[in-house]
């Protein structure tokens, strides 16, 4: 079974060799930095041999300023400029708004903001999202054609752009999404379908985004299964967040093994999440971590995540790209609780639970930064 997989993945990446960009089916694994993109560092990148990389920007937060000035357009065309592969997801935030109609000032200011920026990054970005993750973003009373016509209209708007620009030879590619929990079928709703009819029937798109942020395995199958069918043939999927994070959520009251708290200096009977804000308070060094992590059976349980995820991905000869979690996103002044989402256990860099290396680099998370490493060349291997 993995060998037919494995043999899926490269027929892909080897058909895409033909295509007209080089972004296309790739089944690429890259860094994710959502919003931080002013944290890229090229030394931890090469570390993990990162090619690739994903940010979003908040398009409602731009306001009026020029795009060339915005600290992370800068940082995500400087790391282009430094050889990387970019993704760019643009974010409208409308969980407390009611999303801005056709031909009302509103909107006629979130189009003003898009065609300032898109000069700037067209034809600079290898690929860019229409969107973030328009379900989540949205008030639940809106999440029905409202949200439809909002996108569509941004979405026709970035088209229009990117033909003006030279369409497919500007050399960046256009996706959709990114599109949440679709292995639940409550989320499988009318407003969903309508957007993912919308990127198939549109030939200037490349795909739709996926986030894959799942409590198991199967859960991503029944989300691709759902998904996939539903584009056309020739189209690709993105996955510009994946994880286990509710996963790891269901084991923050977990109580910390005695061999741990004992040689660590832990109360007896601490629990998975107070190690954690403890680390956050006062990083640990890299072994106390990795000795924490490791005598946790339900986090080793999943120690090959990312391989798996990944061989699943590159298995259905669809994926285009895929970014993981690069660095921990956590402000020391927060305390981290049983009800936090734990999303720096999934992180390649434990940027904020460890203590950094004497470059003031970060220090890799085990075993998420040997994995990223193998699944370099694992991507590579078919090109």
């Amino acid at each position: 079974m993995r060998a037919t997989k494995y043999i899926a993945a490269c027929s892909a990446v080897l058909a895409c060799m033909t295509a007209p960009h080089e972004a296309c089916a790739q089944a690429a694994l890259g860094a994710n930095y959502n919003e931080s993109l002013t944290t890229i560092d090229e030394r931890e990148l090469s570390r993990v041999d990162a090619t690739w990389l994903r940010g979003f920007l908040d398009m409602r937060l731009m306001g009026d300023v020029d795009p060339v000035r915005d600290p992370n357009v800068r940082a995500i065309l400087a790391a282009k400029a430094h050889g990387h592969h970019v993704i760019l997801s643009l974010k409208w935030n409308y969980h407390k708004l009611d999303f801005a109609k056709p031909g009302s000032p509103e909107m006629d200011g979130e189009i003003a903001r898009l065609r300032r920026l898109l000069p700037v990054v067209l034809g600079k970005v290898d690929i860019l999202v229409i969107g973030n993750e328009p379900f989540i973003e949205a008030k639940p009373d809106q999440q029905d054609e409202r949200l439809n016509v909002f996108y569509e209209t941004l979405a026709n708007a970035v088209i229009d752009a990117w033909k003006a620009q030279g369409g497919a030879a500007s050399g960046t590619q256009l996706y959709m999404g990114a599109f949440n929990r679709l292995d639940l079928r409550r989320n499988q709703t009318r407003a969903v379908d309508r957007m993912l009819h919308f990127i198939a029937s549109h030939p200037e798109l490349s795909g739709a985004d996926l986030h894959p942020h799942l409590p198991s395995f199967d859960a991503n199958r029944e989300m691709l299964a759902y998904v996939l069918p539903r584009l056309r043939p020739d189209q690709h999927f993105l996955a510009t967040e994946f994880s286990l994070v509710w996963y790891w959520r269901q084991h923050l009251e977990d109580v910390v093994p005695e061999a741990f708290t004992a040689k660590y200096g832990f109360a007896r009977g601490a629990k998975v999440y107070q190690v954690i804000d403890a680390a956050i308070q006062k990083p640990m060094p890299y072994a106390e971590w990795k000795a924490f992590l490791s005598g946790e059976p339900w986090y080793m349980a999943q120690q090959n995540f990312l391989d798996e995820e990944m061989a699943l991905f590159r298995g259905t000869g669809r994926l285009a790209v895929a970014t993981y979690g690069i660095r921990q996103g956590w402000n020391a002044d927060r305390r981290f609780t049983a009800e936090s989402e734990p999303w720096l256990l999934n992180s390649v860099f434990a940027s904020r639970t460890v203590e950094p290396n004497s470059d003031g680099t970060a220090q890799e998370t085990y075993p998420w930064g040997d994995a990223f490493r193998r699944l370099q060349k694992a991507g590579s291997a078919g090109k």
